[in-house]
């Protein structure tokens, strides 16, 4: 209540009321209003000033200055107000009306553009190059980028790896490394392995696990490959993670089954060479099958050479396999044998071929006085001879000079039966002892018969040798050993046979590769429906 000097009440008691005026301000601001009641005043002149203040942090203060005539009184006509409004205190003199403080879109960009300076900065003394970086997404703190290139580092990759490939540095450790990382270890990836695995397809690391890598996981699984595999084939060809299923990977396993690989062959075949799952069918396994078979080998044997050395198809056509075979015929090899040296030996299209030839023909013609064309037939009934080591064949070649054969004979039984070569040399000297002290025949039967020397002692010499000494006959080594066992029973239960009856077999049958199996079904696949174009 207020009074005058006489003691007299001059007006009612002031309610004040307090509200929230939400359309205007944030929380928290709010007006304190002044609610004057109507009754006259029996002053017969007033004039005053009321202010009501607030400390408080977003507070309006009201000042209200008020006239009053005696006996007379209306807020409305005789009351002048001003209402002085202070906004939040972190805002700057001068600026918007708006009540909100904001950084305007050029102070972003500024912003931006001095963290990413920042970031590029710390990169490049950590030896990085960022320059592939722009446009990329990347962390504003150098804390969170630090913590990115540590995690890396203890993974094995290096400096020059994240060169290699920057864009992991667009990778967040928790989002998107460490899901990917246990996902892999929870299949089996050897964490000795990793590194490497990083570092031939680094992409993996922005890869989703349910969208990209787990289909991929089970497409592996439904080709037959085992569980324990699907690691080892992962740590071997990374890169298969990035495939698309309907892609490359399921056109080159069907033109497989096309040609004639088994379908129960596919999971080895994959397991021991899962690069077949990105090779396009068109451009590289159609036109290396389609070559073999213009050299004369089936396309079924093609298959079960696939089946058995899956790693050929990894060889370039263009650049290996054709100059190969060309080699081949510049030292001597016939035509008509490609097919059997090939079929033999399917990674002599794959190797440093020319200057293999030219090493093995210049040492073989010191330690044996080989003529020219001596090599060409040493190719065509052991290509392997190609890749043996000359200590290996010097040690062979000692042993014979040294068991009784004059240079001549160990020349012609190299060049008869160029496997004495590759021979280990222990099972040589039992074979040899057992020929001198049990056979007590003449060093001419072996060199007539050097593949003497490529039979087991005790599952055919002894057995065979102890029956034809009890009935009493004698035979050449060839009648005695170069059948199968079959044939020799046969032989046994005749009442008269020629005893010197010979059957010459070739060293390599073409027939054993296009035999068809018992458990395979016909095929499905049409491969003659692919182009060069095909993926």
């Amino acid at each position: 209540m207020l009074f005058c000097s006489s003691g007299h009440v001059l007006m009612p008691p002031i309610n004040m009321k307090s509200f929230i005026y939400s359309g205007l301000m944030q929380p928290r601001q709010f007006f304190l209003l002044h609610e004057l009641s109507t009754p006259t005043l029996r002053c017969t002149q007033f004039s005053a000033l009321t202010q009501i203040s607030c400390k408080k942090k977003n507070c309006i203060t009201v000042q209200v200055c008020n006239s009053v005539q005696p006996n007379t009184y209306s807020s409305a006509a005789s009351t002048k107000s001003s209402l002085t409004i202070t906004a939040d205190s972190d805002r700057k003199p001068g600026g918007p009306t708006s009540l909100y403080s904001r950084p305007s879109l050029h102070q972003m960009k500024n912003e931006k553009i001095a963290n990413r300076s920042r970031i590029n900065q710390f990169l490049r003394d950590l030896g990085i190059i960022p320059d592939e970086l722009d446009g990329l997404e990347l962390p504003v703190s150098i804390e969170v980028m630090r913590e990115r290139v540590d995690f890396l580092h203890k993974l094995g990759l290096t400096i020059e790896d994240i060169n290699n490939y920057p864009l992991v540095l667009g990778c967040s450790v928790k989002k998107n490394m460490i899901p990917v990382l246990d996902y892999l270890g929870k299949l089996g990836v050897r964490k000795a392995s990793l590194a490497e695995f990083l570092r031939r397809y680094p992409q993996v690391l922005h890869a989703s696990v349910v969208i990209d890598l787990q289909p991929v996981v089970k497409y592996l699984q439904g080709m037959d490959i085992k569980p324990n595999d699907i690691p080892r084939v992962l740590e071997k060809y990374p890169e298969l993670l990035g495939f698309k299923l309907e892609g490359t990977m399921s056109t080159s396993v069907a033109y497989l089954v096309g040609i004639g690989v088994g379908r129960r062959e596919i999971g080895g075949v994959l397991t021991r060479y899962p690069e077949i799952l990105g090779m396009r069918v068109g451009r590289v396994i159609k036109p290396f099958v389609e070559h073999l078979e213009s050299l004369g080998i089936p396309r079924l044997a093609v298959a079960r050479l696939i089946e058995k050395r899956p790693l050929i198809l990894g060889f370039n056509l263009d650049n290996q396999v054709k100059p190969n075979v060309n080699s081949l015929v510049e030292y001597n090899v016939r035509k008509e044998m490609l097919p059997s040296v090939i079929a033999q030996y399917p990674d002599i299209i794959g190797l440093e071929l020319k200057h293999k030839l030219h090493s093995q023909r210049n040492f073989l013609e010191s330690i044996l006085e080989l003529d020219v064309k001596d090599t060409g037939v040493l190719i065509e009934k052991m290509p392997q001879v190609v890749s043996l080591t000359q200590s290996s064949i010097l040690k062979h070649v000692n042993f014979l000079k040294t068991s009784g054969f004059s240079p001549a004979q160990v020349k012609k039984m190299i060049i008869g039966c160029p496997q004495l070569l590759a021979l280990n040399l222990d099972i040589m000297r039992l074979n040899f002892e057992y020929f001198q002290n049990e056979m007590h025949r003449d060093l001419d039967d072996l060199v007539n018969f050097p593949a003497f020397f490529t039979f087991g002692l005790e599952s055919t010499i002894r057995p065979r040798h102890e029956i034809v000494a009890k009935k009493g006959l004698k035979c050449s080594l060839a009648w005695l050993l170069n059948c199968s066992d079959d044939r020799f029973e046969e032989r046994m239960s005749y009442d008269s046979f020629d005893i010197q009856e010979m059957e010459v077999e070739p060293s390599f049958d073409m027939r054993t590769l296009t035999e068809p199996r018992s458990d395979e079904t016909d095929s499905d696949g049409d491969y003659e429906s692919y182009s060069d174009e095909d993926c």
